[in-house]
């Protein structure tokens, strides 16, 4: 029997890190339980609305969000709230999956496309890997706002 995966980082600040990787990946924040949301409705101020309702004190507000695939298909990811900040390398991260099928120059064209857009998103850009068949396609490393390190593959 297979099991369904979330995957949880560790963060100051929860929420902008959620809107980070839903920018990244296409991922939707859920509605608050019990909540239907409107079309074109923030999630993000639903989620408040409802914290406040349920007595939730605004300071824990940041303290967790979640993300999750529209199409129901990718793994949740989960952002809560730690004190302390990262000091070592992954020693898991994420691939995301952007050139598939894609081989050379255009694949690395596809991939420095990427790049920028999530440079822009508040990403840092790491290290560029060549492709040297027939054993790499090439990569580009990338970290996270919060210095999670991921790469575009």
């Amino acid at each position: 029997m297979s099991r369904a995966v979330q995957i949880t980082f560790d963060a100051h600040d929860p929420r902008r890190l959620s809107l980070f990787w839903a920018a990244v990946l296409g991922y939707v924040h859920p509605a608050p339980p019990g909540v239907e949301l409107a079309e074109g409705e923030d999630p993000l101020a639903a989620w408040d609305c409802f914290l406040a309702s349920i007595g939730v004190p605004e300071q824990a507000w940041n303290s967790r969000s979640a993300i999750e695939d529209p199409a129901g298909t990718g793994p949740r990811l989960f952002f809560q709230q730690v004190p302390e900040s990262k000091t070592v390398k992954n020693r898991v991260h994420l691939d995301v999956r952007i050139a598939p099928g894609l081989a050379g120059d255009e694949r690395m064209a596809a991939l420095e496309a990427e790049s920028d857009r999530l440079v822009l998103l508040g990403a840092t850009r790491g290290q560029r890997t060549d492709p040297a068949p027939p054993m790499e396609a090439g990569f580009i490393v990338m970290a996270d706002p919060e210095g999670n390190e991921f790469c575009l593959d």
